[in-house]
C-alpha cells in the first residue's frame, strides 16, 4: 500500500460577518487533507477553533507529525490513539472514510449501514446584532422550519423576542455560546417560555456548569462546548438533556458516531452542529444528522463561494451534495 497525504490551509470568504458572543468571523479558515492511493483520492476538512486552543498552524503541524504513519496504512481506529480529538484528527478521519468508500466501491452510508443522506431541515443562523437587525434577518427566512438565534448577555430578551415576532412559526434554538451565568439562565426562563424556544444551547461556560445538576430548567438545555467525546457523557447526562455532536470536537466521523450512539443509549437528545466551514465538513456530518433531533449545518450557506458540488439550502431545508462529492462513488 502506497499512500500520499497532503494537508493545506484553505480560506473561504463569508457573505456577511458571522457574529457570536466571543467574536466575529469574516472568513472560514479550514484545513483540507487529501489522501491519495493511486488514482483514488479521499478528502477531509477540519476547522481549528481558537476556543479549544487550536489554530491552522497547530493543526497542520499535528497532521504533519502523523502523516508518515497514515501513509504506511494506519487505520481510522489507529488514528484515535495517534491524535487527540480536534480538527486535525477530523480532517484525516474523514479523508480515510472517503478513501475507503472509493476503494470499496460502496458509499460511506453503506459502510455504516445507514440510508443515503436525504434533504432535511437544518437551522439557519441569526447572528448577534441589534434586535431590529435580527428581526429583519429572521423575517427574511421566516418560512424556514428552524432558526438558531445567537445571543450574548447584553440584551438577550429583546433579541429573542424580536426574532420570535419576525418568525412566529419557526422552531427556535437559542445559543449564548457560554456568555450567560447562572443568574441570567434563571432570569431568562420566563422569556424562553414566552418565545416558545425549543432548545437552549450551552448557556454558561463549560467550566462553570456543575450547578446545572440541580437545576430544573423549563427549556431543554444542550451541551456544546462541554461535550466532545463519548467519555464525557457520565458528567453530561447529569447536567444536560441534549448533546451537540460536532465532528471537529469529536475528532472525526468515527468518534462522532460513537458519541451519538452512546448519547442515544443514555436517553439523551441529539443535535448535529458544525463550525463555519465548507461543504466538505458537512457531508460527513449528514451521517450524524439523520440520528438527530436538531440539525444545525448551515456553515457553507455563509460562504461567498463553497466547494463545487456541495450542499444546498432551500428555505431551511438542506440538500445533500452532488454524487461523488464525498463518501459516494
Amino acid at each position: 500500500m502506497t499512500l500520499s497525504l497532503h494537508a493545506q490551509h484553505d480560506r473561504f470568504d463569508l457573505i456577511a460577518p458571522f457574529r457570536i458572543s466571543r467574536g466575529v468571523k469574516t472568513a472560514a479558515d479550514v484545513v483540507t487533507v487529501t489522501i491519495t492511493d493511486g488514482d483514488l483520492v479521499g478528502r477531509g476538512e477540519g476547522v481549528p477553533y481558537p476556543r479549544y486552543g487550536e489554530s491552522i498552524e497547530k493543526a497542520l503541524a499535528a497532521i504533519d507529525d502523523v502523516s508518515p504513519v497514515i501513509e504506511r496504512g494506519a487505520t481510522r481506529q489507529d488514528l484515535l490513539a495517534l491524535l487527540l480529538p480536534g480538527a486535525a484528527r477530523n480532517a484525516i478521519d474523514c479523508a480515510l472514510w472517503d478513501l475507503e468508500a472509493r476503494r470499496s466501491g460502496r458509499s460511506v452510508a453503506s459502510l455504516i449501514g445507514n440510508p443515503e443522506p436525504e434533504r432535511l431541515a437544518s437551522a439557519l443562523t441569526i447572528v448577534i446584532d441589534t434586535p431590529e437587525a435580527m428581526a429583519r434577518a429572521a423575517a427574511a427566512v421566516a418560512d424556514s422550519p428552524l432558526l438558531k438565534v445567537k445571543v450574548d448577555a447584553n440584551d438577550p430578551a429583546a433579541q429573542i423576542r424580536a426574532v420570535r415576532h419576525a418568525a412566529p412559526n419557526a422552531a427556535l434554538i437559542v445559543d449564548p455560546n457560554e456568555s450567560w451565568n447562572q443568574a441570567l439562565v434563571e432570569t431568562m426562563q420566563a422569556v424562553l417560555i414566552e418565545a416558545r424556544v425549543d432548545l437552549l444551547e450551552q448557556p454558561v461556560p463549560a467550566d462553570d456548569d456543575a450547578w446545572l445538576e440541580g437545576f430544573k430548567s423549563s427549556i431543554a438545555i444542550c451541551a456544546d462546548e462541554s461535550v466532545h467525546v463519548a467519555a464525557d457523557l457520565d458528567m453530561i447526562a447529569r447536567r444536560y438533556s441534549h448533546v451537540n455532536v460536532k465532528l471537529d470536537k469529536s475528532g472525526g466521523l468515527t468518534a462522532a458516531l460513537e458519541l451519538a450512539q452512546a448519547a442515544r443509549a443514555r436517553g439523551l437528545g441529539l443535535m448535529t452542529g458544525c463550525m463555519v466551514s465548507s461543504s466538505l465538513s458537512i457531508a460527513p456530518a449528514l451521517h450524524i444528522a439523520r440520528l438527530s433531533d436538531f440539525v444545525d449545518l448551515d456553515g457553507p450557506i455563509w460562504l461567498r463561494e463553497d466547494r463545487s458540488g456541495g450542499v444546498g439550502d432551500e428555505s431551511g431545508m438542506l440538500t445533500p451534495p452532488a454524487q461523488g462529492f464525498w463518501g459516494t462513488i
